[in-house]
């Protein structure tokens, strides 16, 4: 099989490149099954405290390769539950908000349908000026089934998604800030996007990994509250908290253990 996803490992962040650009790095059967992969290497991957995921090529992903999956390519059951919540098209964007570490999405060109909802599974996006955006399944007679809505959700009002999702209109990503779908606009997203990596790879792994643990709860007040209070007593007067104070006393790097 063709690689379809690209992985470089530095300095405890993953470079990570949907690699398909003479197709915008559309979703075929092979780019589905190479996502997934790249998803459970890092899950299983030591020293891993961030990762930043683009697209190679003129744009991040275009959506379904919808030749591919009209000659019924896809081959998965949308009904099974392959991976946790999710099933396999929903892993692909999913599974990237559910990495234990954070994720930032380094965005250009094009970013259609199942193309914005892998974006959307990141914690954070950064686009390039002029990118193009869209929930454009309806253009397909189809909706968004690609995890979107659960991650859509608490970032883009209600109203704006439904329209969106109803017209499968374009917007830009000037637009995309403003809605909601991208945090925020870089002319180099992918140079900002590891920036971002690094400056979270030198932070407390453990506690950045509770963050996003508490970031991902969904639930009342009452049990946000106490999940604050437990991941925060798991932290206290462990050898990385301490060493995050003494290195800011000390105003030195800190040497944090995995």
């Amino acid at each position: 099989m063709e690689e379809r996803v690209r992985i470089e490992i530095e300095d405890g962040v993953a470079d990570v490149r949907l690699a398909r650009p003479d197709k915008l790095n559309a979703l075929d059967p092979a780019m589905f099954a190479g996502i997934i992969a790249a998803i459970a290497r890092l899950e299983g991957e030591a020293g891993i405290r961030a990762v930043v995921l683009s697209g190679e090529g003129r744009g991040f992903c275009a959506g379904l390769d919808m030749a591919s999956m009209a000659a019924g390519g896809s081959g998965i059951d949308l009904a099974r539950r392959s991976h946790g919540l999710a099933n396999d098209f929903q892993q692909v964007a999913w599974g990237w908000r559910a990495l234990p570490v954070p994720v930032i999405a380094a965005v250009h060109g094009v970013a259609f349908g199942g193309g914005l909802q892998i974006a959307s599974g990141a914690d954070v996006r950064i686009a390039a000026p002029g990118t193009r955006l869209s929930v454009m399944e309806m253009k397909w007679g189809i909706v968004p089934d690609m995890a979107g809505y659960a991650l859509w959700r608490g970032n883009v009002r209600d109203d704006v998604l439904r329209e969106l999702a109803y017209t499968a209109r374009e917007f830009d990503a000037e637009e995309a800030v403003a809605l909601g779908f991208v945090t925020r606009i870089a002319e180099e997203p992918h140079a900002e996007a590891m920036a971002l990596a690094r400056a979270i790879a030198g932070r407390n792994p453990h506690a950045i990994r509770a963050a996003k643990r508490l970031a991902n709860l969904e639930a009342g007040a009452a049990d946000i509250l106490l999940a604050e209070s437990r991941e925060q007593a798991a932290l206290l007067r462990t050898p990385n908290q301490i060493e995050a104070v003494m290195a800011n006393m000390q105003k030195r790097p800190p040497a944090f253990s995995d």
